[in-house]
């Protein structure tokens, strides 16, 4: 059978706005959060239309009813082109309800406009929300050969699609069981397994030691230099470190730097090189406690607090302890009560520590982060493959709509074979 297909002369070249009909959606004068005997109808909003959760009922008067799998097309916002399926109920007013008109398949209409997605998206209207830019949506031109042609490009599109979503959940279940082996590594590395097969569960190796992080060295703050004094800033070598620094497990930059003087009038500090430094005050803590390692000498503002190690326990090793008990010393020291997520500098410097002997640190660290790059090169090739796995969608809805997937020349061939 051959590849691809020439346009028959059975096909004709249409506009989009052609052969669908299009309405949007409206905003009711009546919403509620729970269903009621008189709000019964389900408002397909975003959250309804992208999840398939309703949170919100209305009368249906005035509105746009959309039928079980009707096309939706997300109108306004950061999402805009996106095609999908419908729920009975609403059509919310950020959404365009799209439905074909006589001998326009419903599904062959859904995957053409799913293959301008990213044409739409980054082509918007308007300056504050974006929205689609009509002009350019009406105006595509599709292919459309008769309906048992739509048909079996259809079914070639969706046979696929569903080998190609196949491999992405098997990258996606890789990628999550990576992620816990990740975890399991640094579990395993605080217990004495990675470097002692002989281990017993639930005990430390009898050289291992537990102290505290306060007994590791010495703890230093920050501050900010007067923002309105411009020799504090202007011409400054002197990195200066906040949460919006705290991006990479070494720090060699910053956004801003500050100058000798202000360091000499100001309540910063120079903090040495090798230092481990913890945000403690950001609205990043609601999700992960940020840990570093300075890679030079510099400072930091009030938001953060600095370890300079003693001849304890090296740097490094602080460095993936606290990784390893991230969520711990999140739940176990945060302030309670404040407005913005806050750790509590006397509780994460009670915090314990394990200690084992420094030969034993480092090869633990070692072992750790040798294992920790193999990982970073698997979840590296993942990611590549995901991005490879939409770009591959892409490219098979272009094809189908150039003729490319199936052979139209003889549909009787392709209906026996179907």
């Amino acid at each position: 059978m051959k590849e691809t297909q020439s346009i028959s002369n059975s096909n004709q070249i249409k506009k989009l706005g052609e052969v669908c009909t299009y309405s949007k959606g409206k905003k009711p004068a009546v919403l509620k959060e729970a269903k009621t005997k008189e709000c019964s109808v389900p408002y397909i909003n975003i959250k309804a239309f992208e999840k398939g959760i309703i949170s919100e009922y209305t009368n249906g008067e005035k509105c746009n009813i959309c039928e079980d799998d009707d096309l939706l097309m997300v109108w306004d916002g950061a999402r805009c082109g996106l095609i999908g399926k419908a729920k009975k109920g609403a059509v919310g007013s950020t959404l365009m309800k799209i439905l074909p008109k006589e001998n326009i398949h419903k599904e062959y209409l859904y995957h053409f406009i799913s293959s301008k997605f990213w044409t739409l998206n980054t082509k918007p209207k308007g300056v504050g929300i974006p929205h689609i830019e009509p002009t350019l949506l009406w105006n595509f031109e599709l292919v459309v050969p008769p309906i048992p042609e739509q048909q079996a490009i259809v079914s070639k599109i969706e046979e696929l699609l569903s080998e190609l979503e196949n491999g992405k959940q098997q990258l996606l279940t890789a990628q999550q069981q990576l992620k816990v082996y990740r975890q399991s590594l640094l579990k395993w590395a605080f217990e004495g397994k990675l470097t002692n097969k002989n281990v017993k569960e639930g005990k430390l190796p009898k050289e291992w030691k537990i102290v505290k992080l306060s007994d590791l060295g010495a703890w230093k703050g920050g501050g900010t230099p007067s923002k309105q004094v411009n020799k504090y800033w202007e011409n400054g070598s002197n990195l200066w470190v906040t949460s919006k620094d705290m991006k990479t497990g070494v720090i060699y930059d910053s956004i801003n730097k500050i100058t000798d003087e202000a360091i000499l009038n100001s309540s910063a500090n120079r903090i040495p090189k090798g230092a481990i430094l913890f945000v403690m005050r950001s609205g990043i803590l609601r999700h992960t406690f940020p840990v570093a390692i300075a890679g030079k000498d510099l400072t930091v503002n009030q938001d953060l607090q600095t370890l300079s190690p003693n001849n304890l326990a090296t740097s490094e090793f602080i460095y993936w302890f606290i990784k390893a008990f991230n969520n711990d010393i999140r739940q176990k020291c945060s302030k309670d009560g404040t407005t913005v997520e806050s750790i509590e500098s006397s509780s994460l410097k009670n915090y314990p520590f394990i200690l084992p002997p420094l030969p034993e640190q480092q090869l633990i660290v070692s072992e750790l982060e040798s294992k920790l790059t193999v990982c970073d090169k698997i979840e590296e090739t993942i990611s590549q493959s995901l991005q490879q796995a939409e770009t591959l969608k892409q490219s098979i809805l272009k094809k189908a709509f150039e003729g490319k997937l199936v052979n139209t020349e003889n549909m009787t061939v392709i209906n026996e074979l179907r």
